[in-house]
């Protein structure tokens, strides 16, 4: 699951008045926690896809309810029972929420899985790192917004970087499955439909946390509609269960809490800058723990689609300044 989540739809939690030396570092190290959990997370999913044996319905359907029933207590607990409930005080809010919910968080984590269980985490993760390009890419289709300079340049070098990372520099072989790599670049897709579509939701008032509560929960119901949870249950081994509950809770609800936290401490613009962890993380675990066998061009590439992605980042955030 994307770490950008939160600060891409503009919730800081902190005033510019706020901001010292102490709080940015103290921000930037628990983004960066929340981050290296998003990558161990989908090192964990390869494990998981690839060496469990777990039908891949089966696995959403699990996840997803049970994210969402915890991440709504939490909601509770937080904010009380009417401003949980709140998000669905129209119908306008609702079909906010719902499309979230199938287009982009379900969508999102079904592309992701499958992109890692035909390939691997370490491409799957690079190929969702593009999502801030597709954003880009979807602002220019839809709404006519003409692309900046830094936009261009950063498309040009994540194009240049992707080429490396999946031909490793020859054109005749794939470093994974083109099934794999359709999958990944689904994955950027549904990402960036993550990032834009709960957008209205959380201006309107409701917590990032509430949002993602529902959104959760919502997908884990219409996954359960098609494969339920107590229907061909695996075998709940100790192996399985660990697994499942690192996904869980190290993987969606501790990073996401932890990179709310980090917003009380540094500005979002500063935070976003250790998205780049994620990615290196899953790249570093996939290379000691699952044998992955890395070349020189598939680095440089990753390094290239990372840099991509900060000028991306960083040419918009000035241009806000600048306004």
């Amino acid at each position: 699951m994307h770490a950008v989540s939160v600060r891409e739809k503009g919730f800081t939690g902190l005033k510019n008045s706020e901001v010292s030396t102490g709080n940015v570092i103290k921000g930037i190290f628990w983004a960066t926690i929340a981050s290296a959990m998003f990558g161990v997370s989908g090192t964990v999913l390869q494990f998981i896809s690839q060496g469990q044996s777990i039908p891949t319905n089966w696995f959403l359907s699990a996840r997803t309810l049970g994210a969402g029933v915890v991440l709504l207590i939490i909601s509770f607990i937080l904010y009380g029972w009417k401003k949980t409930f709140s998000v669905f005080s129209s119908w306008r809010e609702v079909g906010w929420l719902v499309a979230y919910a199938v287009i982009g968080l379900g969508a999102n984590l079904l592309t992701f899985y499958i992109a890692v269980q035909t390939g691997n985490a370490a491409a799957a993760t690079i190929l969702q790192y593009l999502s801030p390009l597709f954003i880009v890419l979807g602002s220019l289709l839809f709404k006519h917004n003409r692309p900046l300079r830094s936009d261009l340049i950063a498309f040009g070098i994540a194009m240049v970087g992707v080429f490396l990372a999946i031909t490793r520099g020859n054109l005749s072989q794939l470093a994974i499955p083109f099934d794999s790599l359709l999958w990944g670049i689904g994955s950027g897709i549904t990402a960036a439909c993550y990032v834009v579509l709960p957008r209205p939701l959380v201006r309107g008032g409701h917590s990032p946390i509430t949002v993602l509560g529902w959104g959760t929960f919502i997908a884990g119901i219409i996954f359960n509609l098609h494969q339920p949870v107590w229907v061909s249950t695996p075998p709940l081994t100790g192996t399985l269960v660990a697994s499942m509950a690192t996904v869980i809770v190290f993987g969606t609800i501790v990073p996401f809490s932890l990179i709310l936290y980090s917003t009380h401490f540094a500005p979002s613009d500063v935070i976003s800058i250790v998205d780049a962890v994620q990615p290196v993380m899953t790249f570093i675990l996939s290379i000691i723990f699952l044998g992955l066998a890395i070349s020189g061009a598939e680095v440089i590439g990753s390094i290239l689609v990372i840099l991509a992605i900060y000028l991306l980042q960083r040419g918009r955030r000035n241009t806000v300044k600048e306004l």
